[in-house]
């Protein structure tokens, strides 16, 4: 699995302590991250991840509660709810990842972590999210480029 991959099922795991837990400090965060068998680089990305998602969990979660229908972020499962912030926050803030691969990853992580309808569910969801914020081609023009 790629380095990637391993720091979004890092950074979900993080998130869903934070959930669980409370807000942690750096330290906390470094002690659980160090935990898991995997590279400093791994750990640099979900690091980045989380710090960027929970500085910016407000404003996710408003865009999140706005694309919802007839449900409310109350209802979420936390592992969904994460994936969203986490998804959401990719979509907005990590540029050289194009959207495909931002949904794919959500839509394996709600797969594995979730319950048997989250990869649909998290899938509806940043489908609204991008149509709505105009990112459902980022990451594309790369692509095009590149084949031109």
């Amino acid at each position: 699995m790629g380095t990637r991959h391993l720091g979004r099922e890092l950074a979900l795991k993080a998130l869903y302590r934070i959930d669980i837990c409370g807000d942690a400090s750096d330290d906390d965060l470094s002690l659980f991250l160090e935990k898991f068998p995997t590279d400093s680089e791994t750990r640099a990305f979900a690091r980045s991840l989380v710090t960027g998602v929970t500085r910016e969990k407000q404003v996710l979660d408003r865009q999140i509660a706005d694309v919802l229908e007839n449900w409310t972020i109350r209802r979420l499962s936390r592992v969904d709810h994460n994936i969203l912030r986490l998804a959401l926050y990719e979509l907005l803030s990590v540029a050289e990842v194009p959207a495909r691969v931002t949904f794919d990853e959500a839509i394996e992580l709600a797969k594995r972590y979730g319950d048997q309808d989250s990869g649909r569910f998290v899938n509806g969801v940043l489908d609204q999210l991008a149509g709505r914020l105009g990112l459902r081609e980022k990451g594309d023009e790369t692509r095009a480029d590149k084949a031109g």
